[in-house]
């Protein structure tokens, strides 16, 4: 799916916890550092922490309740953990942190990014309980609910249809 890098960004770094079949991308320390170096986040060889994996960890479910129930104060405390600056070199905002804080501070700016352009109203999370896969929705109205029709949206509507049949067939 296309869409500005900033939200792709953020849409990836909150997908790396697979609710559903419950797969964990930062298992360990060494797994953030590795991420954020892929995406050029971090100089390849960057050292994180157990501080700075729980950080990530929060910042992801934080960023992944935001999408579904926005606005989050708590989100706000977390963004704050990673201070920013304005450089007037393009302008943009620029982390205050070399290294693995560098690296989530600018998952943070992809944030803000998301904000002023509009696209962060259209990142969301899966509605379908035990899902919650962040998505970007595309849609003209943006009303996209699921990450997928074919497998979410159809077991919600399939689980409400039969509900409704089930309360229809009692006398």
């Amino acid at each position: 799916m296309s869409g500005p890098e900033h939200a792709l960004l953020v849409r990836d770094f909150v997908n790396t916890y697979d609710m559903q079949c419950d797969i964990e991308e930062f298992g360990a320390p060494s797994d953030l550092s590795g991420w954020l170096a892929e995406r050029g986040l971090v100089a390849s060889g960057a050292s994180a922490n157990e501080s700075d994996l729980g950080l990530a960890v929060a910042l992801r479910e934080g960023l992944r309740t935001a999408m579904i129930d926005r606005p989050r104060p708590e989100l706000e405390g977390l963004l704050a953990a990673l201070p920013v600056r304005v450089s007037l070199d393009g302008p943009r905002l620029v982390p205050l942190h070399r290294g693995v804080r560098g690296g989530l501070a600018r998952v943070a700016t992809a944030v803000m990014a998301s904000a002023a352009d509009g696209t962060w109203e259209r990142l969301k999370a899966c509605r379908a309980t035990g899902c919650r896969w962040a998505f970007l929705d595309t849609s003209k109205n943006r009303s996209r609910a699921w990450c997928s029709m074919r497998m979410c949206g159809n077991r919600t509507k399939t689980r409400a249809y039969r509900e409704r049949r089930r309360r229809d067939a009692v006398p």
